[in-house]
């Protein structure tokens, strides 16, 4: 397993010649911020979720994105019907179960989804994937109370479960198959001030995977792709506006000599 600044390149230029397309079934706070994140990388995002056409995109997608952000029981069909279809064509699967704990009904319907098809990777806040491992402190809305190294146990735990990789993301970002750990140690504080960051994450896992078939290695190179983002879009940020716009900028234009100065990662 090859970690570093120039397989993580490799990934991005993959991305940029091939221009997957990844099929988002996401929530209305983050529809725009996903598709721009995809766009600078070099993908093409497709955001759909009518139950009449759910199907033939979900044919010509490279991976399938499911984020349960602003849940309506309306979607569910489609997602079911998406992952059925991502399944028979084999390509990957993110899910981001957002919120998984703040009600019953939102915890059902990651169960139902996790029961009905296979997913590549879960990801999700330290309280969301700790919830999924059986914990019992529920998330304070969409954001997490909790620190991902006192959670590296439960993360493991649902990625033997699930047979996925998980990625909870935190100060700390954890990747992991259940038997091997990498940790990131990149990011910056004020990507925890925009809406949709992690959103914009699990979007760009389903880039990373559609060119890298090892899930757990392009699942780590996305995370190690967003902190770098963001420690370059903090330089000389005045706050959570400009730095939202010198993400997108940062994220376009980021080089493979910016992730070999940037980099830090470690695999246990």
């Amino acid at each position: 397993m090859q970690i570093d600044p120039t397989s993580v390149w490799s990934d991005v230029r993959a991305i940029k010649t091939t221009s997957p397309l990844i099929h988002n079934i996401t929530n209305y706070v983050v529809m725009e911020s996903s598709a721009n994140g995809l766009l600078a990388i070099g993908a093409s995002p497709f955001m759909a979720h009518a139950i009449e056409e759910i199907k033939d995109i979900t044919k010509n997608a490279d991976a399938l994105v499911i984020n349960l952000g602003t849940l309506s029981s309306s979607w569910i069909p489609s997602i079911l019907v998406a992952l059925k279809t991502a399944s028979f064509k084999k390509i990957p699967v993110i899910l981001d179960p957002v919120g998984i704990g703040a009600t019953t009904y939102r915890t059902h319907i990651t169960h139902t989804i996790l029961s009905q098809g296979k997913i590549s990777i879960i990801r999700g806040n330290t309280s969301e994937i700790s919830w999924l491992a059986g914990g019992h402190r529920p998330p304070k809305g969409v954001d997490s109370l909790l620190v991902t190294t006192d959670c590296r146990d439960q993360a493991k735990l649902v990625a033997l479960t699930h047979h996925c990789i998980v990625w909870m993301s935190g100060v700390i970002d954890i990747v992991t198959d259940g038997t091997y750990t990498i940790y990131i140690h990149n990011g910056h504080p004020l990507m925890s001030k925009v809406t949709g960051m992690g959103c914009m994450a699990t979007a760009l896992a389903g880039a990373f995977t559609a060119v890298n078939q090892q899930t757990l290695v392009a699942c780590a190179h996305t995370a190690i792709l967003m902190g770098i983002t963001g420690e370059i879009a903090s330089e000389n940020c005045k706050g959570p506006g400009t730095f939202k716009l010198k993400f997108i900028d940062a994220l376009y234009h980021l080089s493979l000599d910016q992730i070999e100065k940037f980099i830090r990662v470690e695999i246990l």
